[in-house]
């Protein structure tokens, strides 16, 4: 596996300016040599400049080719970065480093400017295609946001649930990036899409009254912070092979699917019923138990077990009925 080496390179104001005056000298001895074919005469100072160099004015054209060679030498070597950005270096296949030094610079001009094509695979209309792109030297280290499509995938109890994410990501190791994945932005989609569809198939979608585990388990609809964790875990692990570092992970869309979210609808209805009814049913039974205490304590009246049944029976009708207690007045003795 690759490993990123960072390497500096040197100012390219330096090599600016040795290039303006390589291609300064360079058009001047053009104008001296077109001069001279013409049958005209150097002026003293061309003579001069020439003495204190020891340049015949045969030897101007070797001269003005070298000038212009080197200028363009040179210029060829000159880049900018800015920041958020590193350039990989590749000398004839192998790498020698990565430049992370921003604003105007110069480097090797056999630095290879281009790393090559990369293939990418897609699914269009039900078929595979394969597409190829040319991927530069220079690389954006800058955070990314991937904004995922929304998948169809079951839960961990099988029921079909659509779900999105968002993962913001950035190249950590350019070499890693670059050499270790043929190309790393569609090793991250697939590798996003991966991970979203195993953590949402280890994950039920929300509890169930059925369910023999705690209500303290964790699901996708109730713990979106321990999902988020457990997504950017696994993304980070995943992505490390290119050299990816996660920043952020989380889910943006979150339903079941149509075909049966009005069933599970109904069921969350009933769930929630159950449980009012409970609290209802939990509440009376106490009421009914302090009322039947306190009168037999105070001395009220004196139930057998007869008549405690009776008053339990219609305390709890009472307390429990979804309309209000018609009262009926008793003129007789208890026993009518």
């Amino acid at each position: 596996m690759s490993t990123e080496k960072i390497i500096h390179s040197k100012s390219g104001w330096l090599m600016c300016g040795i290039c303006i005056v390589l291609f300064a000298l360079a058009a001047y001895l053009f104008v001296t040599l077109m001069t001279t074919l013409g049958g005209g005469h150097s002026s003293r100072a061309t003579v001069y400049l020439l003495g204190i160099v020891s340049i015949r004015l045969s030897m101007l054209p070797i001269v003005l080719a070298v000038c212009l060679v080197a200028g363009i030498f040179c210029m060829s070597g000159l880049f900018s970065l800015q920041p958020g950005q590193a350039r990989v270096c590749v000398l004839f296949g192998k790498y020698v480093g990565t430049i992370r030094d921003e604003g105007l610079r110069w480097a090797n001009p056999f630095y290879a400017k281009s790393l090559g094509n990369s293939s990418g695979a897609g699914d269009l209309a039900g078929s595979f295609i394969t597409s190829t792109r040319n991927r530069t030297s220079v690389i954006s280290t800058r955070a990314r946001t991937l904004n995922g499509e929304v998948l169809k995938v079951n839960d961990r109890m099988g029921n079909p649930i659509e779900i999105a994410e968002v993962v913001v990501w950035r190249v950590d190791d350019t070499a890693k990036a670059v050499f270790d994945v043929d190309d790393y932005e569609s090793y991250v989609n697939m590798t996003a899409e991966t991970a979203l569809r195993h953590v949402a198939s280890i994950y039920s979608y929300d509890h169930m009254e059925d369910e023999s585990e705690s209500s303290s388990a964790i699901t996708l609809r109730s713990n979106i912070e321990e999902i988020s964790e457990a997504l950017k875990a696994e993304l980070s692990r995943n992505l490390s092979v290119a050299g990816i570092s996660v920043d952020d992970a989380r889910l943006t869309h979150l339903s079941y699917s149509p075909e049966i979210a009005q069933a599970m609808l109904r069921r969350q209805q009933a769930e929630a019923i159950i449980a009012a009814r409970k609290k209802i049913v939990e509440g009376a039974v106490s009421m009914v138990e302090m009322a039947l205490k306190q009168l037999s304590e105070n001395g009220v009246v004196d139930f057998d077990d007869d008549r405690k049944a009776v008053m339990a029976s219609n305390l709890m009708v009472v307390l429990c009925g979804e309309s209000e207690a018609q009262p009926v007045l008793n003129t007789g003795s208890l026993q009518q």
